[in-house]
């Protein structure tokens, strides 16, 4: 199984997250902010790491960019419920810069475990949205 880290600024996604990744077996770490998810990261070296978007302090497109420069090869999926410019695709933005996968939230936490069970696999992944998998 994996070790994931979780970064989200909402306490009940990262609850339902953490909750349902560790029923399927998997380590996870927990951060609610940007800062604190780059020092659980440094602290902990995680296998995935779980990044909301939009957030305090850091938001998840400075995390993504630091992940790739630091650790070109973590695992990354980008999650978010949108944010105020609907125009613009943040998890697409996430894609380009180095998100293995993105989500938009609420979150189907049997897609997401597929996807895990796809990265842990070695796979390679396709491109198609995380929202068409059964």
């Amino acid at each position: 199984m994996a070790r994931i880290l979780v970064i989200d600024d909402d306490y009940l996604v990262r609850a339902m997250l953490t909750r349902s990744l560790t029923q399927a077996g998997h380590e996870v770490l927990e951060a609610a902010n940007g800062d604190q998810g780059l020092s659980a990261f440094h602290a902990d070296h995680p296998d995935i790491v779980i990044t909301d978007i939009i957030m305090p302090d850091r938001d998840g497109i400075e995390i993504i960019m630091e992940l790739q420069r630091e650790a070109p090869g973590v695992q990354i999926i980008a999650i978010s419920g949108g944010g105020v410019d609907a125009r613009y695709s943040y998890l697409a933005f996430a894609e380009k810069l180095g998100a293995k996968r993105s989500f938009k939230k609420p979150i189907q936490p049997s897609a997401l475990l597929a996807v895990i069970e796809e990265m842990m696999g070695g796979e390679v992944l396709d491109k198609k949205p995380a929202e068409a998998l059964p």
